[in-house]
This record gives C-alpha cells, sequence and structure tokens, in this order.
C-alpha cells in the first residue's frame, strides 16, 4: 500500500541557467518528499520522520494488535526502519501489568482501565494519557457448517457462560430445546484478555465471571482455529478476526432486546449491535511521551491515515471529532482515566472526552 509518492527524475537535462532556475521551482512546489516522506501525508505529525531513531515498546490487548501492528509497520517505512517498534500480545491485563512496572511505552487495551491497575501505576509513579483508538464488536461465532444456530439472545448467551454452567450446561439442546443434543465445544479469550473482561461483565454481570471449563487462549488465532474445527463449536473475539476468517467462520446475530442483529461495521458504529460493541485504546506513559519517537508515533496512530489503517484490519474508526479531542489530550499530557477507574463515565465516546 504506497501512501507517498516520490520524485523520479529521468531523461537527460541541460544544466543552463533556465534549466536549473526551472527545476528549483519544481522542487520547491514539491515540498521535502524526497527528504521527508511523511511531510504530506495529510496527518497531524508535530515534524519531520527522517531524523527519528529508537525503540517503541507497546503491549496488551489481542485485540488492538492488529491496529497498532499496521501502524507500526507504515511508521517504519515512513521513518526508513530507523524506529524499531515491538507489539506484544499478553493481554490488557498483562499489558498493564508490564506498562505499570515501566517494561513498556505504550500499552493496548480492549477496555477500560481498571480501578486496581490505576492504583497500580499510581504506587509505581506511573502517569498515563487516555486515548480511544478504534470501535469493536465482540463477535459470537460458529462453524460455517451450522445450521441451527442463527442468533441468540442475552439471556442464552449467559446460559452457556454462566459461571453455574460449568459442568451442567454441556448440550446445545439445554440452551435452546429445539437444538440439537450435541455436546458444545467451547472457545475463548483467556482471564488476562480484556475481551474476557467486557464480555463477562456485559453476559455475566460481573467481570472475570466465566465458567471456567472452556478451552482459553491468549492468542485470538488459537481460537479461530478452534471455533473453525468442529460443527458444535461457538467461542467470542473481536470483529476484525471474524473479517479475516470469513470463510472459516460464521458470526451469530445478537438479540440484545431489539431483535437479532449481526455484527457489521455499521451495527458496531451506529451501536444498534448493544451491548457488545466497546471503545478500544491505547495508553501512553507520561515519562514516554515527550520521546520524539514515541511522540511521533502517536501522532501518525492519530492521523488521517491512522484513521484509514483502523478500518483496513477490520475494525470501525471512530468519528474525526474523537481523533481531535484525544489528540488535543495527548499533546496537552492529559492525564488519568475518563472511561475507567473506579469512576467510569459512560456515553458517547465524544460525549466523555467533552465533559474530561
Amino acid at each position: 500500500m504506497q501512501r507517498t509518492s516520490f520524485l523520479n527524475f529521468t531523461g537527460r537535462f541541460y544544466f543552463s541557467l533556465t534549466g536549473l532556475f526551472l527545476l528549483s521551482l519544481a522542487l520547491t512546489a514539491c515540498g521535502a518528499s524526497d527528504a521527508d516522506p511523511a511531510s504530506d501525508n495529510g496527518s497531524q505529525l508535530t515534524g519531520g520522520l527522517s531524523g527519528l531513531s529508537g525503540d517503541v515498546v507497546v503491549d496488551g490487548s489481542s485485540t488492538v494488535f492488529p491496529i497498532t501492528e499496521a501502524v507500526a509497520e507504515e511508521f517504519g517505512i515512513l521513518t526508513k526502519q530507523k524506529v524499531r517498534i515491538t507489539v506484544g500480545t499478553s493481554g490488557t491485563g498483562g499489558g498493564f501489568k508490564k506498562f505499570c512496572n515501566s517494561e513498556t511505552q505504550i500499552s493496548n487495551a480492549s477496555r477500560p482501565i481498571k480501578g486496581t491497575e490505576v492504583a497500580l501505576c499510581s504506587k509505581a509513579g506511573i502517569e498515563f494519557i487516555e486515548i480511544p483508538v478504534a470501535i469493536d464488536g465482540i463477535t459470537v461465532m460458529v462453524n460455517p457448517e451450522n445450521n441451527f444456530v442463527d442468533c441468540m439472545t442475552i439471556a442464552e448467551l449467559h446460559t452457556i457462560w454462566a459461571p453455574e454452567a460449568e459442568g451442567v450446561i454441556t448440550n446445545w439442546n439445554q440452551v435452546r430445546s429445539s437444538w440439537p443434543d450435541e455436546n458444545i465445544d467451547i472457545y475463548g479469550p483467556g482471564v488476562d484478555s480484556g475481551t474476557f473482561d467486557y464480555f463477562t461483565e456485559t453476559i455475566n454481570g460481573e467481570s472475570q465471571a466465566s465458567r471456567g471449563d472452556f478451552t482459553a487462549s491468549e492468542n485470538d488465532n488459537v481460537l479461530v482455529q478452534g471455533i473453525a474445527g468442529g460443527w458444535y463449536s461457538t467461542g467470542y473475539l473481536g470483529y476484525a478476526y471474524f473479517v479475516e476468517n470469513t470463510d472459516k467462520l460464521k458470526a451469530v446475530p445478537i438479540d440484545g432486546g431489539y431483535g437479532c442483529i449481526t455484527p457489521t461495521g455499521k451495527t458496531i458504529n451506529n451501536g444498534t449491535y448493544a451491548p457488545l460493541s466497546r471503545p478500544l485504546f491505547i495508553y501512553v506513559r507520561k515519562d514516554s511521551a515527550d520521546i520524539p519517537q514515541v511522540r511521533e508515533f502517536v501522532n501518525y496512530y492519530l492521523s488521517d491515515e491512522g484513521h484509514q489503517l483502523v478500518a483496513e484490519v477490520g475494525y470501525i474508526p471512530l468519528p474525526n471529532e474523537v481523533y481531535d479531542l484525544a489528540l488535543d489530550r495527548f499533546k496537552n499530557a492529559i492525564t488519568g482515566t475518563l472511561f475507567g477507574g473506579d469512576n467510569p463515565q459512560h456515553g458517547p465516546v465524544a460525549d466523555v472526552l467533552r465533559g474530561g
């Protein structure tokens, strides 16, 4: 995917005074594209990238990973690979542990930071800037050959996933009597996953409240293979992993009280795919925000090109106003959480940011 244009001069040039003058005008009109390929990319970058070097260390959510990885790849090209960006996938919870221990500069998160994690960072003297970057719809999936599950209610998801279902709800017909008397093979994210936290809180009323007898993994590709591997399998993941594997998986429409709604870019963005739509975040350590390569990486993440990459990897970009508000928070080094902690704010992302 080419994002910049470079001047290629071919043929012979006769360097008369007039020719030099015309060449000078041409170079002036084209700007610094040869010296800095990011100078005309429409982003909010604060300066040239050609002189940047060093490392950026990111860890956390496997759900947010595809976005950050895509941004990192493009940013690496723009900096001629002089900035080395590593992106880990230890889960949202595992990422915050590293983040609060100063092992990373940026933490990917598929849920807002918890009060206990805020306290952990505070104890270590770590201040952070909270930045929403996309919208996701947790997608419940089955094998494409499954011809009986055409919709699930929140109550049915609770029946499958509630803590008391462990060892008790083992067959599909226990969830809905018209479904077959076949064993449910269940897959889901591990306990360090922000997706696990959000799903369990939404479906079971309490974060981390879940049956334990399911195949868990922090590697979402392992879950994709598991769900795709059997006719009677089911599980849940971030929407982007479904988009990447539509030939292997079938998304289940969810009835959250307003009829069966299939997760799509439109239904996730307009809120009708409820209650499994949610914002995704990155958290930036304040003491890292002034490091040139970290600062410009985050600026690029929130640029127009960053928005495009969100869509290209299968997630839903936030409205432009949200990115502008988030960029203001970052540039002004406004720390703390609006969406998480012990007093989380609720409502449209833009409204929460404006209120903060």
